[in-house]
C-alpha cells in the first residue's frame, strides 16, 4: 500500500487521480477488446486476411494507447497546454501533407502513411485543438484586453477549412459542436452562440446543396427507398435479433455481411450477440465518464482546467453519441468510431491522449498550485 506521506511522482499521482473515472475508461477498453474479438474475424476473412488480423492490431494499438494515457495523466496543466500546442501544430502539418500527397479513398483524402503506419491526422488534431481553445477562452476571462476569442475563432476556421477540404464533414460538425459548447461555457453572450448555431446550420445546408456525398446520405436517411441503406438496415436487424440478452458470443448474423462491423457498426454487433443489456451498460459507462468529468471540472478553481476538461468530456461524449445514433438509425449515416470500442489505431491513440488529459486536469491539486497558475482569481470573478 502506498502511504500518503510519500512524495514520489507515482504516489502523488495515485492519491490525486480520479480512480472511478479511470476504472470506467479501463472498462471501456476491455469491452472494446471483447467486441473486437466478436466483430472483426468475419471482416478479416471476407477480405482475405487472417481471421484475427484486426483483433491482434486492436490489442497492439492498446499498448501505446495505455502508455500515452498514463503518461499524460501525470502532466501538470501547464505541461498539457504546451504539449497540446506542439501536437496541434504537428497535426496541422500532417493534414496539409495528407491533402497534398495522401491517397484518395472513396473521394476523400484522410490518411497518410509515415514509416509504414497509416495516420489520420484529423483524429490527432481534435483533443489538442479543444485544449488550445479552452486556454484561449480562459485567457479571455483573465485578460479581457487580449484578443483570445478572436484567436480561437481563427484556429477554428483554419481547422474547419482543412477538414472540409479532405472532405470530412462528420469531424467538422463534431469540432463545431465542441467549440460552440466551450464558447457557451466560457460565458459568451447567447446571441453569439445562436449565431454560431446558425452558421453551422447554413454550412450543413450548403453541403447538402453542393456535396453529392452528403446529400445522398441525408436523402437516404429521410427516404430509405431513395438509395442503398444496407448497412443501417442490417444494423437495425441486429438489434431486433439480439433482444435483451443477445444470441450469444460468436452467434451474431449481422457481422457476417456488415462491411464495417468492426468499426462504425460494432455497437450493433454488441446488441446482437450480447443484447440490449450490454448496450445499456456501455451507454452508462460513457455517460459516467462525461458526467464525472464535468462535475470534477465544475469544482475546479483553475479556469483553464475547468474549460479544457469540460471540452474534452463533451468531445468524448458527442463522438460516442454520434456513433450509437447512427447504429440506431436516429441520424444520417456517418463514419465515426465508438471511443475505445471500434477498431482504429489513430482513433484509439488520440482518444487515449484526450482521456489522459481529462484525468490530469481532474486530479486533486493543492490550492497553492491552482493559484500559481494565475487563473484562480479569474475564476472567482467569473463566478
Amino acid at each position: 500500500m502506498l502511504s500518503r506521506e510519500e512524495r514520489t511522482p507515482f504516489s502523488e499521482w495515485w492519491w490525486t487521480v480520479d480512480k472511478p473515472l479511470m476504472g470506467a475508461i479501463l472498462a471501456l477498453m476491455l469491452t472494446g477488446v471483447i467486441l473486437s474479438l466478436a466483430a472483426s474475424p468475419p471482416v478479416a476473412t471476407r477480405i482475405g486476411l487472417d481471421a484475427f488480423h484486426f483483433f491482434s492490431r486492436h490489442v497492439l494499438f492498446l499498448v501505446p494507447s495505455c502508455i500515452v494515457l498514463l503518461g499524460v495523466s501525470f502532466l501538470s496543466p501547464r505541461a498539457i497546454r504546451r504539449s497540446a500546442l506542439i501536437i496541434f501544430a504537428a497535426s496541422i502539418v500532417l493534414i496539409v501533407l495528407t491533402l497534398a500527397i495522401g491517397p484518395e479513398v472513396k473521394g476523400s483524402r484522410r490518411w497518410i502513411t509515415l514509416l509504414g503506419v497509416n495516420i489520420q491526422a484529423s483524429e490527432i488534431a481534435k483533443p489538442s485543438f479543444v485544449v488550445i481553445a479552452a486556454w484561449l477562452f480562459a485567457e479571455s476571462t483573465r485578460r479581457p484586453e487580449m484578443p483570445a476569442t478572436s484567436m480561437a475563432v481563427v484556429l477554428l476556421l483554419m481547422l474547419v477549412a482543412l477538414l472540409v477540404m479532405e472532405p470530412d464533414f462528420g469531424q467538422t460538425m463534431l469540432i463545431l459542436m465542441v467549440w460552440g459548447s466551450l464558447f457557451f461555457i466560457a460565458g459568451m453572450r447567447m446571441i453569439w452562440v445562436f449565431g454560431l448555431a446558425g452558421l453551422g446550420a447554413t454550412g450543413l445546408f450548403s453541403a447538402y446543396l453542393f456535396v453529392p456525398h452528403v446529400a445522398g446520405r441525408i436523402k437516404r436517411f429521410m427516404n430509405p427507398a431513395s438509395g442503398d441503406t444496407f448497412q443501417v438496415d442490417t444494423a437495425m436487424e441486429a438489434f431486433y435479433n439480439g433482444g435483451w440478452f443477445g444470441l450469444g458470443p460468436g452467434e451474431g448474423i449481422a457481422k457476417r455481411s456488415l462491411p464495417d462491423s468492426h468499426t462504425d457498426f460494432v455497437f450493433a454487433v454488441a446488441a446482437e450477440e450480447f443484447g440490449i443489456i450490454l448496450c445499456l451498460a456501455m451507454l452508462a459507462l460513457f455517460a459516467f465518464v462525461v458526467i464525472r468529468t464535468l462535475s470534477r471540472a465544475y469544482a475546479n478553481e483553475d479556469m483553464f482546467s475547468r474549460f479544457a476538461a469540460s471540452g474534452l468530456a463533451i468531445l468524448f461524449g458527442v463522438q460516442a453519441a454520434i456513433n450509437m445514433s447512427v447504429n440506431l438509425q436516429l441520424i444520417p449515416a456517418k463514419g465515426m468510431t465508438l471511443p475505445f470500442i471500434s477498431y482504429g489505431g489513430s482513433s484509439i491513440v488520440s482518444l487515449a491522449y484526450g482521456v489522459g488529459m481529462m484525468l490530469a486536469l481532474t486530479r486533486l491539486r493543492p490550492r497553492t498550485e491552482v493559484e500559481a497558475s494565475g487563473h484562480a482569481e479569474a475564476m472567482r470573478s467569473y463566478a
